[in-house]
């Protein structure tokens, strides 16, 4: 799965409190400093794949022409250029190498700023942070179904995408995040 803008404040919690949690590694600053840096290379890998998304759907636009002409899907040409510019935007598209890197960058920030320390492998440490992304996912979809079928129970019926929708979902989501240990 992909991740998404406003998902990132809570992996990026997540992230501070496994690690805090690990046992072999200690947070120096507590868990707020090394959760906003998270939050911040992470937001950071995303706004490079926007910006890498926008340059490919710009390409397209500008060859819609010949791509109509060839019958071409848009979809395929989509990926297949993404595919090709992704290096130039120094985007990563497998999601286990974009992770990776992602728990790469993290630690490496977070021991530079002296956010934290650690008595084990600095590998053991970017596994930590590793699963805490990938376990966020695991369990996102699963929260998401709750929610929803919680916003469904209600007597007084709320339209998706307004904006009590999206309070109530975000208040609820974050309540059952809360119940899971990952705020």
């Amino acid at each position: 799965m992909r991740i998404k803008l406003p998902h990132t404040p809570y992996i990026s919690q997540k992230i501070a409190i496994d690690l805090l949690n690990s046992g072999f590694v200690t947070l120096n600053k507590g868990i707020e400093p090394l959760s906003a840096l998270a939050k911040e290379i992470l937001d950071s890998d995303l706004q490079r794949e926007k910006a890498l998304e926008e340059r490919v759907n710009q390409v397209l636009e500008e060859n819609e022409n010949e791509m109509e002409f060839m019958q071409v899907d848009r979809k395929n040409m989509f990926w297949l250029v993404k595919k090709k510019l992704a290096k130039d935007y120094d985007v990563i598209l497998a999601y286990e190498d974009r992770f990776n890197n992602i728990a790469h960058l993290i630690l490496e920030a977070a021991w530079k700023k002296g956010l934290m320390d650690y008595s084990v492998s600095e590998n053991r440490v970017k596994n930590v942070i590793y699963g805490s992304i990938e376990d966020y996912i695991k369990i996102y979809e699963k929260l998401e179904d709750v929610v929803i079928s919680k916003i469904d129970s209600y007597k007084r019926k709320l339209i998706p995408g307004t904006e009590e929708y999206d309070i109530v979902f975000e208040r609820l989501y974050e309540e059952e995040l809360r119940k899971k240990g990952m705020l």
